[in-house]
């Protein structure tokens, strides 16, 4: 049975947690991310769910993208494509090292979870392939009305990541997005001009986001390739 409702976000503990237990049902899924609130599931323990006091957040206007890294991406000849392989981008990040551990915490529920948040217009990739068309990077996350909140990235190829991630923003952008949830810190975003904010702004401007028309298409449109854009 999926669930019904949370605990108000304001009695999350200092860390962040706000309840035990429930399911991942595509209906809890959606509850959650409408209302601030994120899985992180553990061996250890049941389902966990956060809402963190601080927010860490990427505003549009605000990337800026290192030289080094500007001179890296335009010597690679990538291509780009939405919701082409979601399930295999999924499961590269699920491989990988991710960002809130240096394990996964994307574990067979997850993966099963998200491909149907997928399936339900919810859940989206960003993929980058080489010029052999071979997946060689990408990243997934959640969209709702104009909120995308950034799950977890990966590569197989230096920069694939990177490049993901800006395609992402320019995509993001052109169907009047502002910002991005990246839910927690990290040196890489930190350095693209990623800040944290309070809850209670974060959950304003969620507020605003998630009532605004999508910025994906459902059912999504047929996927096509975006060729790799040159940053001078």
């Amino acid at each position: 049975m999926a669930i019904l409702h949370f605990p108000p976000i304001e009695t999350a503990s200092r860390e962040g947690l706000l309840a035990i237990g429930g399911d991942l049902e595509v209906a809890s899924l959606k509850l959650a991310y409408e209302n601030g609130i994120f899985p992180w599931p553990t061996e250890e323990y049941p389902l966990l769910w956060f809402a963190p006091p601080r927010r860490a957040i990427l505003e549009f206007k605000d990337l800026r993208v290192p030289k080094r890294m500007q001179r890296e991406l335009k010597n690679k000849k990538f291509r780009f494509a939405i919701d082409r392989d979601f399930s295999s981008v999924i499961e590269a990040c699920a491989e990988g090292r991710t960002r809130r551990s240096d394990g996964t915490w994307i574990n067979p529920m997850m993966l099963d979870a998200y491909q149907r948040f997928h399936k339900a217009g919810h859940a989206h990739s960003f993929e980058v392939y080489n010029e052999a068309g071979q997946l060689a990077g990408g990243l997934y996350g959640v969209g709702l009305g104009k909120m995308f909140a950034g799950e977890s990235m990966f590569f197989h190829e230096s920069g694939a990541s990177k490049a993901a991630l800006i395609y992402a923003v320019e995509y993001l952008k052109s169907k009047g997005g502002r910002w991005m949830d990246i839910q927690m810190m990290t040196p890489l975003l930190r350095n693209l001009g990623a800040k944290e904010i309070s809850r209670k702004v974060f959950m304003e401007k969620l507020g605003t986001a998630v009532k605004a028309p999508p910025l994906f298409d459902f059912p999504p449109a047929r996927p096509h390739d975006h060729p790799s854009h040159s940053r001078d």
